[in-house]
């Protein structure tokens, strides 16, 4: 229980709260938002479903004197477990709509809805052991998959979308949605130009690296796709970001130029590890260190050694080599 007296709303900017919600995993927490609208609340990304964070979102609505059916409005930034797995029970909770890129709704159709049926189990045993994760550690990492679908439980009844571009009224302010694909392939950023307010989600991030995973439903070459829209919305005008993890960001050009050099980095060493021949797994015991991982963490790995792998193969840099059951890169 949260004591009487604990506080979990902090005002980040006028008329938003953050709600900082606890998580079951290395990456502890996720950043969710309650939104002033006048009229009702706007609640943007959900946590996990577990008792513990139900009990924060409760303790959020007396603290600010919200009744349930005051939050009108549910926005996501994106569809993974963290910001969407509550999103089910708030909807029940305050019979209120939710709203998610057209991408990503359709992508969590695919994830959360669809994952269960024995073909779909099927071509993500495929995708592991492609990579070279054995039979074993696959087994583990589907059960880590069965793990976060429960928490996603009860699954949205229905999900309107919000298309990129859109301009959408939160917190007395004007908000366009922008798409940023990379971390995930719909995800949402909505930013206001007149203070220079930027909802950024996990696109940037203080502190850690935005995992850019290649996965079973990836759109194309995510993290071409991460880089590129990094080199487009450097150009916002954001005096502040306020992300799904970790603090506030106040020096937005900075930190992307971080995270730039970061992937330039990681590319090369990516191309070393790979270039003799190697599969995913054995490139990602090379450059990540497994022995701080949980089974939660060796899925994430993989899936970035693969992105930035499939990216130097794009790029002509490495080839890849299917001629038997594991799929091998190596130097072009």
């Amino acid at each position: 229980m949260l004591p009487v007296t604990a506080t979990v709303c902090r005002e980040v900017a006028p008329a938003i709260f953050q709600v900082r919600l606890p998580l079951p995993f290395a990456l502890n927490h996720v950043n969710c938002y309650l939104l002033d609208d006048g009229d009702g609340w706007t609640i943007l990304d959900a946590g996990l479903h577990r008792p513990e964070l139900v009990e924060v979102w409760e303790a959020a609505w007396r603290e600010l004197g919200i009744h349930r059916r005051d939050i009108h409005r549910i926005v996501l930034t994106h569809m993974h477990p963290d910001h969407f797995g509550l999103a089910g029970w708030l909807q029940q909770e305050c019979d209120a709509p939710l709203f998610m890129s057209p991408i990503e709704r359709d992508v969590a159709q695919f994830t959360w809805y669809d994952e269960t049926t024995p073909a779909r189990r099927t071509l993500f045993d495929d995708y592991l052991r492609s990579a070279g994760v054995a039979a074993e550690v696959a087994t583990v990492v589907l059960k880590q998959q069965d793990y976060l679908r429960n928490m996603t439980r009860p699954l949205p009844a229905a999900i309107e979308v919000i298309p990129p571009g859109a301009t959408v009224q939160m917190a007395g302010r004007s908000f366009t949605a922008i798409h940023a694909p990379g971390h995930a392939d719909g995800q949402l950023l909505f930013y206001s130009a007149a203070d220079g307010l930027l909802l950024c989600g996990d696109h940037v991030l203080q502190k850690i690296t935005p995992n850019i995973g290649y996965w079973l439903n990836s759109h194309g070459d995510p993290l071409a796709n991460y880089l590129g829209s990094l080199r487009e919305v450097v150009a916002l005008d954001v005096a502040l970001a306020l992300p799904g993890h970790h603090s506030p960001l106040t020096d937005w050009r900075g930190r992307i130029a971080e995270l730039l050099a970061h992937h330039d980095h990681r590319l090369a060493a990516m191309y070393t590890a790979a270039a003799p021949g190697a599969t995913a797994l054995e490139v990602s015991y090379a450059v990540f260190n497994y022995d701080r991982f949980s089974t939660h963490e060796i899925r994430f790995a993989v899936a970035e050694t693969l992105a930035h792998l499939e990216h130097l193969a794009n790029q002509g840099r490495l080839v890849r080599d299917d001629s038997g059951e594991v799929r091998l890169y190596r130097a072009a």
